[in-house]
């Protein structure tokens, strides 16, 4: 049943974005526009949480796994907390009422909440990584945006050291400076900016 779930939650929040996106112009797959990218992250995350939502259907029911209170009231508890700080947001100033950082830090704040259930924590704080990123790309750089999305991605596994952290924070970001920022010359800032 999570699987079921989790895959239909993916795809709630693709087709979101697909509807948020709506705004950026597309352009072709020869010159890309600003909104050419997430278009093709929120289609493949369709596809992802399709293949999620049957493999949860037809892969039968888990005896190991059952529902408790926890996880329910955390799923709705996550929810409402996104919706209300996403509402809340738009007040807080400039840099939230502006493009999609309201909808990152309700984003955040719902995953954090779903995470306090252990049936939730690995999806609820993998999703939060990524609003970390998405919320400190602009003003803190590409770097710290990688490190916050490293440091809160590796809390979903507890068995984690702080070394295996550090190690994989160093590989993943000579790795994704060399990628993204080397070889594709993506222009985006690697320091904050303020």
């Amino acid at each position: 049943m999570k699987d079921v779930v989790s895959g239909l939650f993916l795809i709630l929040l693709a087709l979101i974005g697909l509807w948020l996106n709506q705004d950026h112009n597309l352009g072709s797959a020869r010159r890309m526009g600003p909104g050419y990218m997430p278009m093709l992250v929120f289609w493949i995350q369709v596809g992802l949480g399709t293949a999620v939502t049957l493999i949860g259907l037809f892969s039968g029911p888990d005896p190991l796994e059952k529902w408790t209170g926890l996880d329910m009231a955390s799923l709705a508890l996550g929810v409402a907390a996104g919706f209300i700080v996403w509402a809340i947001a738009t007040n807080l100033g400039p840099f939230f009422s502006q493009t999609y950082n309201g909808v990152g830090l309700g984003v955040l704040a719902g995953m954090l909440v779903v995470s306090w259930s252990a049936g939730w924590r690995k999806i609820g704080l993998i999703c939060a990584s990524m609003a970390v990123f998405a919320l400190l790309l602009e003003k803190f750089g590409f770097f710290a945006a990688l490190i916050g999305l490293i440091i809160v991605a590796s809390m979903a596994e507890r068995t984690h050291t702080v070394r295996g952290v550090a190690g994989m924070l160093v590989f993943l970001l000579v790795l994704c400076w060399w990628v993204f920022i080397y070889e594709l010359d993506i222009r985006v800032n690697l320091w904050p900016q303020f």
